[in-house]
């Protein structure tokens, strides 16, 4: 016997309904819980499919695949280059890395305006100004990127006064932009330290672009301005000069009271041993030797009592009092072939510049 459709299943229900008795309304109840029942059973089995699919996804999640993947396209895989020191049999040193051609320049890097990339003219003296368009756009450039790079050690003001150099982490202090002699230096002096580095700063060529390191120049010198504005220039705004004044002699001699008092209340240690640990915290070995070998600055072995050529011609004995001034002014009497670069020490007390000295004295012959 053929099996009944699903069709002839339905009417013969409903012919059986009307036979005992039923009615319309009994037909179409059951046909409603049949419909029913079968979307029940529909979306059960969709469900179970998605929730499936999703297991076997999340399955593979992990694996690893051994075999190479498929590329229609293989020239994004394998390009026609050489990586870095790889090596290029075309070559008879097989260097994959070759020098540029003798004579050339690389599209982009001719750099021939002395002026704007390395802040010289064409007889290697430093530009007075900046070779660039000052705006009060590249005005605000320049303290967006001295406030990243130079700020921990030259402290906002342009002080010196950086959270490093404050925290004595052993390097040579940072010089405050506001003393005469960096005042008066030329813009490309200033830039060709931000490219080069000098002492124990480093260079910052790789981390500040040209036209950033001539906007930090500007702001330098926005800095200095700040803080050294003539008095006939204040004259003509409304500012009590009388008043500043005023302050500024009372908070100088709260500095001098606050130093006097240290010096000599407390009972500071004074001392060789005192004097090496300052030395090498302050990092004076960095530019002055103690062997006897040259540096940036003259070398500290058998210093004291040592008679000194000046650049301006005259000598020197070398005694105490020297080598005070020199510590806490040290451009007071520059030593002939040095440069005025060193950064001064005033920061410390009498106490810590007596120790300094004790221990230079350690590595004299004249103590």
């Amino acid at each position: 016997m053929n099996s009944l459709t699903d069709s002839e299943k339905h009417s013969a229900s409903n012919a059986f309904i009307k036979e005992i008795g039923g009615s319309n309304e009994h037909t179409e109840e059951i046909d409603s819980k049949i419909t029913n029942r079968k979307q029940m059973t529909s979306s059960f089995f969709k469900s179970s499919f998605l929730v499936a699919i999703t297991l076997l996804f999340i399955s593979c999640r992990g694996e690893k695949f051994d075999h190479q993947p498929i590329h229609p396209n293989m020239n994004m895989d394998q390009q026609e280059r050489f990586e870095a020191q790889e090596q290029n049999k075309f070559f008879a040193d097989e260097r994959g890395m070759r020098m540029p051609v003798e004579g050339t320049v690389s599209r982009g890097n001719l750099r021939e305006d002395k002026a704007f990339y390395q802040g010289i003219n064409e007889d290697s003296s430093f530009v007075e100004d900046i070779p660039a368009n000052v705006t009060k756009s590249f005005l605000q450039r320049g303290r967006e990127q001295y406030e990243t790079y130079c700020t921990p050690c030259h402290g906002s003001a342009g002080d010196g006064q950086g959270i490093i150099m404050v925290g004595r982490y052993g390097y040579v202090p940072a010089p405050s932009f506001h003393i005469d002699r960096l005042r008066n230096i030329e813009d490309g002096y200033i830039y060709s330290t931000i490219a080069n580095g000098i002492r124990n700063m480093p260079s910052y060529a790789h981390q500040i672009e040209v036209e950033d390191r001539w906007a930090i120049v500007s702001y330098v010198r926005a800095l200095q301005r700040s803080q050294y504005v003539p008095e006939n220039e204040m004259q003509q705004y409304d500012v009590d000069l009388a008043n500043l004044k005023q302050q500024y002699q009372q908070e100088q001699e709260e500095q001098m009271a606050q130093q006097q008092a240290q010096a000599e209340g407390g009972g500071a240690e004074i001392s060789a041993a005192k004097g090496k640990q300052i030395y090498e915290q302050n990092a004076c070995q960095t530019c002055h030797s103690r062997d006897g070998s040259d540096g940036i600055g003259p070398t500290h072995l058998n210093i004291f009592e040592k008679t000194r050529q000046l650049a301006d011609g005259s000598t020197v004995t070398a005694d105490e009092e020297y080598l005070r001034e020199s510590i806490v002014n040290p451009n007071a009497k520059m030593v002939e072939g040095y440069d005025p670069v060193m950064a001064p020490y005033s920061y410390l007390s009498d106490a810590e510049v007596q120790s300094l000295i004790e221990y230079m004295k350690t590595i004299s012959d004249n103590q």
